[in-house]
């Protein structure tokens, strides 16, 4: 039963050795993902602007507040972790004047009135000064808010030429993420397409991510599954992934899924993250809590833990296309809700109304439906989902409940079926017990787990139980190995990654 093992793994298991007191080497590759993480301003913009606007929280796109030092500045110097694995987004109005004149949305030329280092350059050097300063920051690269529209400043009637001249700036200054969002054509799906070939023709290296409209989902690269409330966005965000991933006709792979600031619902449908909560903790400026990220709920500020788990992850697994691989979503649906008080959204709620949303209860792709029980007297069930990505590696995710006025994660007993753990195995929040079916006799020698947010590596093959072809991992083992990094004060449930050393059969 000879097993293929990632080259860095069995790095990993030399390293380690039978019985070595030596600290472990890392089961995270130390070489940034690939994967189409970013990171996006928008939400940076609101709170420093307390949120008074829309106007204000366009004029707070500038580049003092990215790059400067002062109280509520210096935004390219978070998520230092992991910064080079995500892409910087400017969100809305990085090439609009600050009196956000509509005639210049969609222009694609960075004002320089927000931002004075690129003033009397021509639009692709400002572009590029502008990606060379987030990439010395740390980060991947530069990713833009693109109005879905030509900029009627601009305008010539030749949307060929107005697009291919605007792509070649990109493919200039490497620019490397576009999120299209609203504007004139934004439910317009042949448009969406035509920039998105267009895209791959001029400047190739460019991800162009769409939205709004599933029925682009055979052209475009990313789909986003668009903006949600914070306190409510658990069922949301997996009720459009379903929605999502049962859009084309099987066998179709096309899109990538984004699906924002979610990130272990992220890890464990395959999808990629656009991460939009900050490091400002807190308040707003003004004194009034923040109605976008309110402490009640998961209080996602201060769950930053599960942004850096879930974008490592994506460092040993990428996500990947809808119909990539079979997919089941689950026909019972879980039904969440939260009954509203003052300043906890950022949409027009009233203190006292009903929030709700149900999702399905199971998702899984390339997997089959894992079967789920509840411990005697519970009633409430987590929503589970699980994938096998194109490498072979697994991530199973259970996620809470969003129940009146609290955020529950029950445990559950989650069975699932595997072919195989001859590569990692991804595990996100609590459970009660993860049982991993094989089709095969087990044949494991040793079991080695580690925090996602971490850089050692524990040989857990002790605490494991494994019998035949069961491989059972206990909940409190995936909470102490899961948190075991946790940032102090952090609320972010347990992520990690585990490694299987097989013994190795003799050909004959």
């Amino acid at each position: 039963m000879n097993k293929i093992i990632y080259p860095w793994i069995v790095c990993f298991l030399f390293l380690c050795g039978c019985g070595s007191s030596k600290k472990m080497a890392s089961l995270v590759p130390e070489k940034p993902s690939q994967a189409p993480d970013y990171f996006c301003t928008w939400n940076l913009q609101g709170y420093v602007t307390s949120f008074s606007g829309t106007e204000p929280q366009r004029n707070a796109m500038n580049e003092t507040n990215i790059f400067g030092d002062g109280q509520y500045g210096n935004w390219a110097s978070m998520f230092k972790k992991v910064n080079r694995d995500l892409y910087f987004l400017l969100d809305d109005s990085w090439d609009v004047p600050l009196n956000n004149d509509k005639n210049y949305f969609g222009s694609l030329i960075v004002d320089s009135a927000r931002f004075p280092s690129v003033a009397g350059r021509k639009p692709a050097q400002r572009l590029k000064t502008l990606s060379e300063k987030v990439k010395s920051a740390g980060w991947k690269g530069l990713g833009l808010w693109i109005c879905a529209q030509e900029a009627r400043k601009y305008k010539t009637g030749d949307s060929v030429q107005y697009w291919t001249e605007r792509l070649q700036w990109m493919d200039t200054a490497d620019v490397r993420y576009w999120k299209v969002d609203w504007g004139e054509k934004d439910r317009n799906p042949e448009w969406r397409g035509f920039l998105t070939d267009l895209g791959k023709q001029v400047a190739p290296q460019l991800k162009i991510e769409h939205a709004l409209i599933p029925s682009v989902l055979d052209k475009a690269e990313l789909y986003r599954t668009y903006d949600v409330e914070n306190i409510i966005a658990i069922p949301h965000t997996i009720a459009r992934i379903g929605n999502v991933l049962s859009h084309l006709p099987a066998g179709k792979a096309s899109s990538i899924i984004n699906c924002e600031d979610e990130p272990y619902i992220a890890a464990g449908s395959g999808c990629a993250i656009g991460v939009m909560r900050h490091e400002f903790n807190g308040k707003l400026p003004n004194g009034v809590q923040d109605m976008v990220f309110p402490p009640t709920g998961r209080d996602l500020k201060n769950r930053l833990d599960e942004v850096v788990r879930a974008v490592r992850w994506h460092r040993i697994a990428e996500p990947f296309e809808i119909n990539r691989n079979e997919i089941f979503i689950d026909t019972m649906q879980l039904h969440d809700y939260w009954v509203m008080e003052k300043n906890e959204t950022w949409m027009d709620r009233n203190p006292g109304e009903v929030n709700s949303m149900s999702a399905p209860a199971i998702i899984t792709r390339g997997l089959e439906k894992p079967i789920i029980t509840l411990k005697t007297g519970d009633s409430l069930r987590p929503y589970i989902l699980a994938s096998k990505y194109p490498n072979g590696a697994i991530a199973v995710a259970a996620i809470g409940r969003t129940i009146k006025r609290e955020y529950i994660t029950p445990r559950a007993n989650v069975l699932l079926k595997v072919d195989s753990l001859n590569k990692p195995l991804g595990v996100f929040g609590h459970f009660n017990e993860l049982t991993l079916e094989l089709k095969t006799p087990v044949g494991i020698k040793r079991i080695f787990a580690q925090d996602l947010a971490g850089d050692k590596a524990i040989d857990v093959t002790q605490r494991i139980i494994i019998k035949e072809d069961m491989v059972v991992i206990p909940g409190v083992l995936i909470d102490e190995i899961g948190l075991m990094s946790a940032t102090k004060g952090d609320k972010s449930e347990p992520g990690l990654v585990l490694v299987f050393q097989y013994i190795l059969r003799s050909p004959h």
